[in-house]
């Protein structure tokens, strides 16, 4: 008894954090500023909330760009053949004449000799052939004439963050589409169920999980020139406190997590230390969701919550299965009464030794004469 009086005496023996009696401490219930709740299927489904990603509806009723359309800043490649041994373009002994890499103004012009300048956006490489033709055909006997459109920089799309090869890419006619433009760029280097992909096309923006573009076709946008692409990683996280396999800041692996998920990513409950009757999910709720969860309608602005996970009931590890973690959520497992009793025989046991250790040098040092 004197032993144990001198280890408390000592002060708090170490540990992980508080234990379930001082969490309850803290409820509103006695005077502190938390709600404690247990859970149960009302308040699993009153808090399954999770971020809703994907793309607005401009974004998806966008049709998809003609590939032949030629814009401002494109590039053009014009051939044209005269049916005369001394024609207008054609230099003497050639029976062509390429006039490669014609730039489309900002106007959307270009200009061609003895043709004029010639409205070419908005038109396709053949209505520019035919607009020439015409053009030519009263200086020239039976003009021939050939329009090529090439990559430029009249329809492009940067792709920024996660990818393959990070760049500007021009919208030509197999990358008409976000998926397509993703692989064009060498795909996504992260994992991909925490892969996001953001949109911006003016001054509006518009997000979806990677994973995404393909469970829905509707994700899987058309592309307009200037778009700008981001793919990045999932941003959220969860701490991990108390008797659990580590104590961290832990990234979420998947869009949605559940507890039973987000503490087998910390590596479980300590086998000789957690108390499975004292998981706490710690979370500062939206008024609008508190208020669900007691049932009342009173209560303004974020809340403190604390959630209650008992794994022991017959229906505990369901309850744990069902409840989703959100990001910034603290999970802290208390430590089972027995750990600390644990600490309390180590730490009497420890004295004892000392004590035993001292008497004994005591006992050689009279021995020698000292």
């Amino acid at each position: 008894m004197a032993l144990v009086g001198m280890v408390a005496a000592c002060g708090t023996l170490p540990r992980v954090g508080p234990n379930k009696k001082e969490i309850y401490a803290g409820s509103v219930q006695k005077s502190g500023d938390a709600f404690v709740v247990s859970v149960n299927d009302r308040v699993t489904r009153a808090t399954a909330v999770q971020p809703a990603l994907g793309f607005t509806d401009k974004f998806k009723n966008a049709g998809q760009l003609g590939s032949d359309t030629i814009r401002p800043g494109d590039t053009l490649g014009i051939t044209i053949w005269e049916n005369v041994d001394d024609g207008l373009l054609v230099t003497e002994g050639a029976n062509a004449a390429a006039l490669e890499e014609v730039q489309v103004d900002g106007s959307g012009f270009i200009f061609i000799p003895y043709a004029g300048r010639i409205k070419a956006s908005g038109n396709s490489p053949e209505a520019v052939r035919r607009i020439i033709t015409a053009k030519l055909e009263d200086q020239t006997p039976d003009p021939q004439v050939e329009v090529r459109r090439l990559a430029g920089d009249g329809s492009t799309v940067s792709l920024i963050g996660a990818v393959g090869a990070q760049g500007v890419y021009p919208i030509e006619r197999p990358t008409r589409t976000l998926s397509a433009m993703l692989s064009r760029a060498g795909g996504v280097v992260i994992e991909p169920e925490v892969a996001q992909v953001t949109v911006i096309r003016g001054n509006e923006r518009s997000q979806v999980w990677f994973q995404d573009i393909f469970k829905n076709p509707e994700f899987d946008i058309a592309l307009r020139g200037g778009d700008r692409i981001l793919v990045e990683q999932d941003s959220r996280a969860f701490t991990a406190l108390g008797a659990t396999g580590a104590q961290a800041r832990v990234p979420f692996e998947s869009p949605t997590l559940s507890a039973v998920e987000a503490i087998a990513q910390v590596g479980g409950l300590s086998p000789s230390l957690a108390d499975p009757t004292g998981v706490f999910i710690m979370r500062n709720e939206p008024a609008e969701i508190a208020n669900i969860v007691l049932g009342r309608n009173d209560l303004q602005g974020a809340q403190r919550m604390v959630y209650v996970l008992d794994l022991t009931q017959p229906n505990g590890m369901f309850m744990a299965r069902d409840f989703s973690v959100r990001d910034d959520d603290t999970i802290y497992v208390t430590e089972a009464p027995f750990a600390q009793w644990s600490r309390v025989i180590s730490a009497m046991t420890g004295t004892l030794g000392a004590i035993g250790s001292v008497t004994s040098a005591g006992d050689t040092f009279s021995d020698l004469g000292l």
